[in-house]
């Protein structure tokens, strides 16, 4: 299984629908406040930065679960990505299903996306990346409800997208990010064009903060949805265990959303474990926890700059 992923957020409202298969993410992006483009690896580079891929050497297999309360929404995902390749890459397939009521409708929404993403190193410093995913979502008023013109049933859509990313590792200490999101593929209202980008500074080997910014280039307003967020990692005394503690916020102009994150894991040297939440502070209450777990094979050293 992979890490839980944040395509529940298509099932929430019809107001953020259109902004919801953006970022498939999972416990440790979320509790960061979304803020890891100029530095995500493994199954976060999924939904973040494909070209950040190349930043490690690692074989790994994640799995994860999530769900919000206020929709009933189940969120799940699985993952295997191989960085130790010429050319690293992550098979990913990723679930979302609930039941949100809208005007006293019980509505069903799923939503599947699965792909490829891979990465080139262009040079020690420039990154290069691409995610080719397959997306179907579908959606069916229950209840014996029948759709209005005033609300008519969402459309059910399917298709192919592209996003391309550009890792940049200025220093050793700080790298850069950009990402173009749905830019070539099936149009639809749950996969918007999108960009963001973001800088992460690591200034010791077990700190690090980040923030990012990601523009809705679809509709008439082009939304802005940025955040920041740290982590900072914790070692046993024999450092074969460490215990990344993380925290952050974001927010979203478009919806007048603002929430508070953070979560907790625990990392081995083959195995992890993440929990990450996030919590709605004005603008609404709701509440997305996720959480999960990585089983890792061979492990190599990160690549240096030259």
């Amino acid at each position: 299984m992979r890490r839980g992923t944040l395509i529940a957020c298509l099932l929430a409202s019809s107001s953020a629908s259109a902004d919801s298969l953006t970022d498939l993410l999972g416990p440790r992006e979320i509790a960061v406040g979304e803020a890891l483009r100029g530095g995500a690896t493994g199954a976060s580079a999924i939904g973040l930065n494909p070209a950040g891929l190349g930043l490690n050497r690692e074989l790994v297999f994640e799995g994860g679960y999530g769900y919000r309360a206020s929709d009933s929404a189940s969120i799940i995902g699985v993952s295997a990505c191989d960085s130790t390749s010429p050319m690293p890459g992550c098979f990913f397939y990723n679930y979302a299903g609930g039941e949100p009521t809208l005007d006293g409708m019980t509505m069903s929404r799923k939503a599947h996306v699965g792909g490829l993403a891979l990465s080139r190193p262009i040079t020690s410093r420039v990154l290069l990346g691409s995610t080719i995913k397959y997306f179907r979502f579908d959606s069916v008023v229950l209840a014996g409800s029948q759709a209005t013109p005033a609300m008519p049933m969402e459309t059910k859509t399917s298709g192919v997208n592209w996003d391309l990313g550009m890792t940049l590792r200025l220093t050793d200490f700080v790298n850069v990010g950009l990402t173009g999101y749905n830019l070539w593929g099936a149009e639809s209202p749950h996969m918007s064009r999108a960009i963001g980008g973001g800088m992460l500074a690591t200034p010791t080997p077990t700190l690090r903060f980040s923030f990012d910014m990601r523009w809705r280039l679809d509709g008439a307003e082009q939304a802005a949805r940025y955040g920041g967020g740290m982590e900072w990692f914790l070692t046993s005394n024999n450092g074969q265990t460490g215990y990344p503690i993380r925290g952050g916020a974001l927010h979203d102009n478009n919806t007048g959303a603002t929430y508070v994150s953070g979560g907790i894991g625990l990392a081995g040297l083959k195995w992890g474990v993440d929990i990450g939440a996030r919590r709605q502070v004005a603008g609404g209450d709701e509440l997305t926890v996720l959480a999960s777990m990585r089983f890792f094979g061979p492990r190599e050293a990160a690549p240096a700059m030259e």
